[in-house]
């Protein structure tokens, strides 16, 4: 998984789990909600500026957004 979409798993997580829609976010960040949208499908890079607006609405620490996601694994059937 490429470090543009760890970002876009991440940000859809983080926004999910604080209960914000995409057009929330967007308005709190002052962005685009289809800039937020393209974010989260991986589409578009993300500034750093952009990236800092997100963690003063969502809360979080910058690393974050940066973590790779749990790796899942398969139960063995017996």
């Amino acid at each position: 998984m490429d470090l543009r979409q760890v970002l876009a798993t991440n940000l859809r997580r983080i926004r999910h789990e604080k209960g914000l829609s995409q057009e929330a976010l967007a308005h709190e960040a002052g962005v685009d909600r289809a800039h937020v949208s393209k974010i989260e499908r991986g589409l578009t890079q993300v500034g750093i500026e952009i990236i800092g607006k997100f963690v003063d609405v969502l809360g979080v620490e910058p690393a974050e957004f940066f973590r790779p996601p749990p790796k899942r694994t398969r139960r063995r059937q017996t």
